[in-house]
């Protein structure tokens, strides 16, 4: 198995098991301990701060399925492309469950150190998740 491949196996694995799972210790196999994740939606975060985002989301949408669509790698970096469905049954960030269906989709860009993840960027649009909910309109005037 090449280099490529192994780490792309690796990806895979451990966003089934964290996102789709609830197995949050298996980032522990994909991530440096000095692990940042960034996004402009919120504040950095560390792994432990990562981990807790994730049970957040699942306590929410208990149903959720992250799919990954593609992998890019090269060198040291991984362009991951992702989408998540989910039905919208627990409060987030104040939201009482609204009980609909909603998808999202997004990219996160990783930065290897080691053979694991020492950062990642993320980006996503949380207007489609708000949009989706029913909290808010988009793109209407």
């Amino acid at each position: 198995m090449s280099h490529t491949e192994s780490r792309r196996e690796l990806i895979e694995r451990v966003w089934v098991q964290a996102w789709n799972l609830g197995d949050v210790d298996a980032l522990d196999d994909l991530h440096t301990p000095g692990y940042l994740r960034r996004s402009a939606e919120s504040r950095p975060q560390d792994l432990d701060a990562f981990k807790a985002s994730i049970l957040a989301t699942r306590a929410a949408f208990p149903d959720l399925t992250t799919t990954v669509d593609e992998i890019v790698l090269e060198g040291e970096r991984a362009a991951i492309r992702w989408h998540s469905i989910g039905t919208h049954q627990g409060g987030l960030l104040g939201v009482p469950a609204t009980n609909r269906s909603v998808r999202v989709g997004g990219a996160t860009f990783a930065h290897f150190e080691d053979g694991r993840i020492a950062e990642e960027v993320v980006t996503w649009d949380p207007r489609a998740l708000l949009s989706a909910l029913g909290i808010i309109s988009v793109g209407q005037d």
